[in-house]
């Protein structure tokens, strides 16, 4: 599939409702529980999400729109969620993340980009040189991403509890 804004926006846009619609209103031991030592709760990915809205995805998309290679990334904190986020409700931080979605979804339609703007680069602090439509395609998995690994963490919870049908359940499998 070649990346095209319209398609990464189907997903980008519905991740927040996806997110409110299956994390909403559960008990702790749903959003609060992890898979171990140095993993995430899915409260956690919402602030980690939240974070790379604010500081990542259009931060980056800004700077290859207007400085190409001459700017370089700024690196990102992967784990500054971990302070951003707390004494804040799940339902606090799925309401935030709907909010900022919707204005980054916004501001990216906006740009009236073309196709070879999706081709414009930038300087990625690991990776060196790196495209536009890589970005915003990276954006989209991102999501994807997260959101499995959410529904893997929540499955996770009731592995000792499924008994042989374990065997039949892949999402038990890594």
């Amino acid at each position: 599939m070649t990346f095209k804004l319209e398609e990464a926006l189907e997903i980008l846009s519905r991740t927040p409702a996806t997110l409110k619609a299956l994390l909403s209103g559960l008990s702790e031991p749903w959003i609060m529980s992890n898979e171990g030592p140095e993993t995430w709760t899915p409260y956690d990915v919402v602030g980690h999400l939240i974070n790379a809205e604010q500081t990542n995805w259009m931060a980056r998309a800004n700077i290859i729109i207007n400085y190409g290679e001459s700017q370089g990334f700024k690196p990102f904190d992967r784990f500054a969620h971990f302070e951003t986020s707390k004494g804040k409700s799940l339902d606090d931080l799925l309401e935030a993340f709907a909010q900022i979605r919707a204005q980054n979804l916004n501001v990216l339609r906006n740009f009236g980009l073309t196709k070879q703007g999706f081709e414009k680069t930038g300087m990625h602090p690991e990776f060196g040189q790196v495209k536009l439509r890589e970005l915003l395609a990276t954006w989209a998995v991102h999501d994807l991403g997260h959101i499995r690994q959410i529904v893997r963490t929540m499955a996770k919870q009731y592995e000792s509890e499924v008994g042989p049908w374990k065997a039949y359940l892949s999402i038990f499998s890594k």
